[in-house]
């Protein structure tokens, strides 16, 4: 399994619009993070979670050839609001792309993308999209299989992914014990730590640590996160066997 990072930071992006700090100003490029995405390779089959408003632009900078299927963990503009790029790969995989996520996470990108599911014109112009709703627990998705794990964002429900002995959790506050235990025995978790201080909808580093303690996978890789994470710093505070993501990571699983 090869787990390749597209994007690892949070919705407005490092660096900010019109910020001068030290990590927006950083010349370090693992300071710089797109919108988070990661891109799951099993069996040659390619699993895109999320589509982030600088998928044309990540795709074409890490050599993104193909994707087979996309989940979506919720429906939030930075995890959703690059869907029409998808339609480069029905071109060059002559086929509607398979979309997986929460029935209410698939009405959302309906109603936010109303032209792809309205007949207009005929032709290219838009994604082509099958969407298949999932609930809690195991499916497969275009022969990939995957367990499906529902996690808190505040109080909007959303989902975790996992791929047997790894584990995508982003935008996340609170593991219920039920998700919990499904996230137990890991290799590689990939978990979200917005920044240090506390967060309503997000956990903060220290938040972050204190699941990695009782999860306890092998090792840990942190994103989503914010321009208040400066890498080398951020880094120096960890413990061993927690690192930070950054753009363009890529994980053998």
């Amino acid at each position: 399994m090869r787990v390749l990072f597209l994007g690892t930071g949070t919705s407005h992006g490092v660096p900010a619009i019109q910020c001068r700090c030290d990590v927006c100003a950083s010349p370090d490029p693992r300071n710089a993070r797109a919108r988070c995405s990661v891109v799951v390779t099993v069996g040659g089959r390619s699993v895109l979670i999320d589509t982030p408003p600088e998928l044309r632009q990540q795709a074409i900078r890490f050599h993104l050839t193909r994707v087979d299927v996309v989940l979506f963990t919720h429906s939030h503009a930075d995890h959703i609001f690059g869907l029409d790029d998808i339609r480069r790969f029905n071109d060059l995989q002559g086929g509607e792309m398979p979309c997986y996520g929460r029935a209410e996470t698939l009405a959302d990108i309906e109603r936010a993308f109303r032209y792809v599911f309205t007949e207009t014109q005929a032709g290219g112009g838009k994604p082509r999209l099958a969407l298949h709703p999932v609930e809690s627990g195991p499916f497969c998705a275009a022969g990939v299989a995957v367990e499906a794990i529902p996690i808190l964002h505040g109080r909007l429900p959303v989902f975790a992914y996992r791929f047997g002995s790894f584990a995508y959790v982003t935008d996340v506050s609170e593991i219920a014990p039920a998700s919990r235990d499904r996230l137990r025995g890991l290799d590689t978790l990939v978990l979200g730590a917005l920044r240090h201080r506390e967060h309503a909808t997000h956990f903060s580093v220290a938040q972050a640590l204190e699941d990695v303690a009782d999860l306890k996978p092998r090792r840990t890789f942190f994103t989503h996160m914010a321009h208040d994470l400066e890498h080398r710093a951020t880094e120096a505070g960890l413990p061993p066997g927690v690192r930070l993501a950054y753009d363009g990571l890529i994980l053998e699983i």
